[in-house]
């Protein structure tokens, strides 16, 4: 039974899409949601680890796998939002992170564009080890 205490609280109802009215909410929510799809990739990376370790035979059922349409597609899919979690994380790092020289606040634009030339030399420096191999 309910208490005439409690009968008196105000419970209003949320719709279920409550987070989608409004982008900074959406990209909230659509950013931890993509947590699942970084932890998607580092299973397949594993499973690929695990394969390669197997041998031929099952390095070839691996790839036969992962060239399944469906597969693609969820990769696809994953990398969307893994770059989504990359660039929002990323967005962070000037909020996160006060950079100081010579005594004076290194302004939040400056950060960020470090952050992203880091982000580009590293994949420029992977894309050429894959080139290269």
């Amino acid at each position: 039974m309910i208490s005439p205490l409690e009968a008196r609280y105000y419970r209003r109802r949320m719709p279920l899409l409550w987070w989608a009215h409004r982008r900074s909410y959406a990209i909230f929510v659509l950013r931890e949601l993509s947590s699942a799809f970084v932890a998607l990739f580092i299973v397949e990376l594993l499973l690929l680890v695990r394969a390669t370790a197997r041998g031929p035979a099952a390095y070839e059922s691996f790839l036969d796998t992962m060239a399944h349409p469906a597969m693609i597609v969820l990769n696809l899919i994953a990398l969307a939002f893994v770059l989504l979690h990359a660039i929002t994380f990323a967005n962070l790092t000037p909020r996160a992170m006060i950079v100081r020289l010579r005594g004076r606040r290194v302004p939040s634009r400056v950060v960020l564009a470090g952050v992203y030339a880091g982000w580009l030399l590293v994949t420029a420096f992977l894309a050429w080890l894959l080139v290269a191999a």
